[in-house]
């Protein structure tokens, strides 16, 4: 079956009935996902005046989300998304608050890292839930393909707007207002989500077996897990390393516009390489977008100003969506049966873990060697990753997908 997909499948997904407000809600609480754990590390690093110490603040957010991703979404193939969201962004509120408390009273670091951890770990997992209804709007096709490509392109659009959103605002009177903000966006559109009537109608799966690795008892599921892995390790240490270079050419609120122009080429060429994906095999596919990608950061060590960082970032920025979308349709290939939301929260689980390993590593490297040491670093990191893809390439062959293990009833609005 073809995993292209053209314009026509895009508007078919949009338009599926009952898909509008979930659409619309999912963008609202998906819009700030990028911001928050740089809204955190801007936030920390303006009132301590140490990238390391925001660095790892910003980690312990990003483990948080590893971790939450996976649990809330069993919990959600297991007993629906509506409580587990409601729940969560009650939780995740409540740990900003503590959050932003414990860092104007100029808390120790450890304290800082752990309600960093917590804003993590009780974040809603909108993107899991959001990905897994399409599974139970729309029939394998080339329309779910497109579906999963507008998860992914419009995820890049917000790591577009967000960091350039957070960067504007750290650079306000008060720089927590990135956060409260960031904050704010996610938890209205995730009780807006969890509300909504195709969502709330969503049953239970049917239990996949007892393994506690769930979804990623398969083999398969693991190589997307490790390409995960190395997405989120590159893109971690880039983080860091951009904003520190802005810092240092004397122009700190550039940091965000810079990660936006890191991004700005990904969106366009999301959407048409979602109708042209190669390598047609998918075995080939996730270690050879993974490969480019981190081939394409070692570039970002030479320049001298920004204008050039920036040029750069566009060339490398255009493998980002590819690899997400390539990501999300891996799942139909390998996820077991009744775990289509868990299978998505390992994938988040890869990738967070990665921004945290590459964030922290690359905050010690750009104060004590330079930033260019983390770009050069992040490549090799990500070529590694990718050769140990490349490595379990025949668990991605000839995989059976899994059928539709949630049944929606009365969704249609």
């Amino acid at each position: 079956m073809s995993d292209s997909a053209g314009i026509a499948d895009f508007r078919a997904a949009l338009t599926t009935p009952g898909a509008r407000t979930p659409v619309l809600m999912s963008l609202l609480a998906r819009m700030p996902i990028a911001m928050v754990g740089l809204a955190v590390l801007l936030y920390v690093q303006r009132r301590t005046g140490s990238f390391t110490i925001a660095g790892f603040v910003s980690a312990g957010t990003l483990i948080g989300v590893a971790i939450g991703a996976v649990a809330q979404g069993r919990i959600m193939d297991r007993n629906g998304p509506t409580r587990p969201l409601l729940v969560m962004t009650a939780l995740f509120a409540a740990a900003v608050v503590a959050e932003i408390t414990a860092i104007e009273t100029d808390r120790p670091g450890p304290v800082l890292v752990g309600l960093g951890w917590l804003i993590g770990v009780t974040q809603p997992m909108i993107g899991s839930a959001s990905r897994a209804l399409w599974t139970h709007l729309l029939p394998p096709g080339p329309i779910r393909h497109a579906a999963f490509a507008y998860e992914a392109i419009s995820l890049e659009v917000f790591f577009i707007l967000g960091p350039a959103l957070a960067g504007v605002m750290v650079a306000a009177p008060w720089a927590g207002t990135a956060l409260v903000f960031s904050s704010a966006c996610m938890a209205v559109g995730a009780v807006g989500f969890a509300l909504t009537s195709v969502v709330r109608a969503v049953r239970p799966a049917p239990s996949a077996g007892g393994s506690l690795l769930g979804a990623l008892s398969t083999p398969g599921m693991r190589t997307v897990a490790l390409a995960a892995l190395g997405f989120g390790v590159t893109v971690g240490f880039v983080e860091v390393a951009v904003p520190a270079a802005a810092t240092k050419a004397g122009h700190a609120p550039l940091g965000g516009v810079m990660l936006a122009a890191w991004s700005l080429t990904s969106v366009i060429f999301g959407v048409w390489y979602a109708a042209h994906p190669w390598p047609r095999r998918m075995s080939m596919r996730l270690p050879f977008l993974l490969g480019v990608f981190a081939l394409l950061i070692a570039p970002l060590a030479i320049p001298s100003s920004l204008w050039g960082l920036a040029l750069l970032s566009l060339v490398a920025g255009m493998w980002i969506t590819p690899q997400s979308t390539t990501h999300s349709t891996s799942i139909d290939l390998v996820a077991p049966a009744g775990s289509a939301t868990e299978a998505f929260g390992w994938v988040v689980t890869s990738v967070t873990i990665g921004l945290a390993a590459g964030q922290s590593t690359s905050g010690y490297l750009v104060e004590h060697v330079g930033v260019w040491s983390s770009f050069v670093v992040s490549s090799v990191a990500g070529l590694l990753i990718a050769l140990a893809v490349f490595a379990r390439r025949r668990t991605l062959a000839e995989q059976p997908s899994p059928r539709d293990e949630i049944e929606i009833v009365g969704a249609r609005v």
